[in-house]
């Protein structure tokens, strides 16, 4: 096991820069811990690291995802019923930026991280190499504990911008996060679509007037030309149910794992225009 000490904000911001630098945009891939299993689930989490993908997502299950589409639903389920806890997931992210020492994230609703305590949460995250945290539906103006906890442990605090956000809150959303800006590309829940969404690139266009954080987009990208698509004026491009939905449509978990690596590696050479 590698070991790879402090500085985990600091790790996240290197790597989408060394992703602009190398002139392409970063690949973001999420999958919920737990899911088909917690050693699958981390297992899932290796293969889309070792495969190309720049920074990973693990998503902590919750049994009312008001942003997630059927597939991350059904996944979240799955783990839920399997008894997957809080301490599945930081292990999850612990093996994994162990195995790799990439940038890795947890995706979680607030309530999860309110009942388990704030403080106590961004300690073990940290302690586990994690990178950040993505709040989807935590209000900014409500956020201030977890950003006074995220600032002390070194964590990135992501927010979600969308179509819908006035400039005003899109300047409020940027000034408060740190790490990147997740732009959804749609409205609407999470899920592959035949479009990315024409708006996305009005998305950060209007996002990049408000801040210097790269901003990645996500929701709707499900192979390699979208992602290449997206990469022309993204910073990053964020894919998760294409993802899961691989291993939910594979026989076992090996077919799956393998399936996942597979779009993955797809998904690498999208955002290096190789597609």
């Amino acid at each position: 096991m590698k070991n790879f000490a402090g500085g985990k904000r600091k790790l996240l911001g290197d790597t989408l820069a060394a992703a602009k630098a190398e002139g392409r945009a970063a690949l973001i891939t999420y999958f919920p811990a737990g899911f088909p299993t917690v050693g699958g689930g981390t297992e899932a989490v290796k293969a889309m690291l070792e495969s190309g993908a720049d920074v990973v997502e693990v998503g902590l299950p919750h049994s009312d995802p008001v942003l997630d589409g059927p597939v991350i639903q059904t996944a979240d389920d799955i783990a839920l019923r399997g008894g997957v806890k809080i301490a599945d997931v930081l292990r999850t992210v612990r093996e994994a930026h162990a195995a790799t020492g990439k940038p890795v994230l947890v995706m979680t609703y607030w309530n999860p991280v309110d009942r388990y305590g704030v403080e106590r949460f961004a300690t073990e995250l940290a302690e586990a190499g994690g990178a950040g945290c993505i709040l989807p539906d935590l209000p900014v103006q409500e956020s201030a504990e977890w950003r006074a906890q995220a600032e002390k442990h070194d964590l990135a605090t992501v927010f979600l911008v969308a179509p819908s956000s006035t400039d005003a809150r899109l300047a409020e959303i940027t000034a408060a996060g740190s790490g990147f800006v997740y732009a959804t590309s749609l409205m609407g829940v999470t899920g592959a679509r035949a479009s990315a969404g024409e708006a996305a690139g009005e998305l950060v266009r209007r996002t990049r007037a408000t801040s210097g954080l790269p901003v990645c987009v996500g929701i709707g990208v499900a192979n390699g030309r979208q992602a290449a698509g997206i990469a022309g004026f993204a910073d990053g491009v964020i894919v998760g149910s294409a993802l899961v939905k691989a291993m939910l449509d594979a026989p076992g978990e090996a077919e799956g794992l393998a399936a996942v690596r597979a779009l993955t590696g797809e998904l690498a050479r999208g955002v290096r225009g190789l597609a």
